[in-house]
């Protein structure tokens, strides 16, 4: 298995890596995709993705970080990219107008950036979008390139959103949001949606705990996948063997990840 969307700098995972990971791994996930946030996450990620084996990660600026973001970013993060073999993406960028961490102004500007880095590298966008779906599509019509795809992450929304997502090409990113079964009802019923050749998992680890592991964990940790998977076959109606081989060709796909878990 791979989860393709891990917070790994944050202390619950960062602390003890070499503990945590050999714990994912020993639940089956062989593979995580660690993301970043703003520039000097991506420096500290692209260090822990060619010290350990079987991660991957992103390079990028979320929403909440684009007060940051400045001129010579996309540069920055251009530099780096030339210098790591294993990063899949870029971002993770998007538009997040709830919570408004970074000025709607600011986080517009840092996405069309990040949207202009991904053609010039030719590597996918890792997305995020919370309250701004419509501006989020506006921009993407307008500016995304279909033969750069990309992969909206933590989709927790229903199924007349996740269309007009899937209609301008993105893959759409599960995780344990699906274990809700109160706030999950909408995904519980859109992931039956989602084709086959669209769909990938994650944890947002240590975000996103699913709601109904027992006993209740204080964070969410990657070897929490196969759960999500269990519950995510349920509802997609398809069996989880399925649906883990569907998550992995899709990533490789996606993301061009050549043999997996061999660097």
């Amino acid at each position: 298995m791979i989860d393709i969307g891990v917070n790994l700098t944050h202390p619950s995972l960062l602390k003890e890596l070499e503990s945590n990971q050999f714990q994912w791994q020993e639940n089956g996930v062989e593979n995580i995709i660690a993301i970043a946030s703003d520039l000097e996450e991506s420096i500290q990620i692209t260090q822990l993705s060619n010290q350990y084996k079987g991660i991957y990660h992103t390079l990028g600026c979320h929403p909440h970080h684009a007060d940051s973001w400045q001129a010579d970013s996309a540069t920055k993060i251009k530099t780096l990219f030339q210098q790591s073999n294993k990063v899949v993406a870029i971002g993770e960028t998007g538009l997040d107008f709830n919570r408004n961490y970074s000025t709607q102004v600011n986080q517009i500007k840092a996405f069309h950036d990040q949207i202009a880095l991904s053609k010039t590298l030719s590597s996918p966008l890792y997305l995020h979008e919370r309250d701004a779906e419509d501006s989020l599509l506006g921009i993407l019509n307008e500016h995304f390139d279909k033969n750069v795809p990309g992969v909206l992450h933590c989709f927790t929304a229903s199924k007349e959103t996740l269309k007009r997502y899937l209609d301008i090409g993105l893959y759409i990113g599960i995780t344990g949001w699906i274990c809700d079964e109160r706030r999950g009802q909408e995904l519980q019923e859109a992931i039956k949606y989602i084709p086959k050749d669209r769909i990938l998992m994650e944890t947002d680890a240590p975000y996103l705990l699913p709601r109904d592991i027992r006993p209740r964990p204080k964070k969410n940790h990657p070897k929490f996948l196969p759960h999500i998977i269990k519950q995510a076959a349920f509802f997609a109606e398809i069996e989880e063997s399925e649906l883990i081989q569907l998550s992995i060709e899709n990533t490789q796909r996606l993301f061009a990840i050549k043999g997996i878990g061999t660097h």
